[in-house]
């Protein structure tokens, strides 16, 4: 599951539970990962990201992790210069199985 919108990582804390949000919710749901944001997001930024993502997950067959590693590293070492600052591409984590 990606969910690419802003602070779609984060929730509200709940004593003797964690963190509850969507994230959690989609894992309850039988999803065995997820993919989300801790911040919010730059619109066209993003779009990259997941662009470069679905490129080296779908056509290049990398594991998740891995695949959203080097969309990560490929926006750090962007021509597009305002892009290569963590803030556009570091807000994105995967939770749950990373294989």
């Amino acid at each position: 599951m990606v969910l690419s919108a802003c602070q779609t990582g984060s929730g509200k804390n709940v004593k003797g539970e964690g963190i509850v949000g969507l994230t959690r919710g989609f894992m309850y749901a039988g999803s065995p990962r997820v993919i989300a944001s801790l911040w919010n997001v730059n619109d066209a930024s993003t779009a990259q990201l997941m662009k470069l993502f679905y490129q080296k997950y779908l056509q290049e067959n990398l594991p998740p992790a891995e695949a959203l590693r080097q969309a990560q590293l490929a926006m750090w070492q962007s021509h597009q210069v305002d892009w290569r600052t963590p803030y556009f591409w570091a807000a994105f984590t995967l939770q749950g199985e990373w294989r």
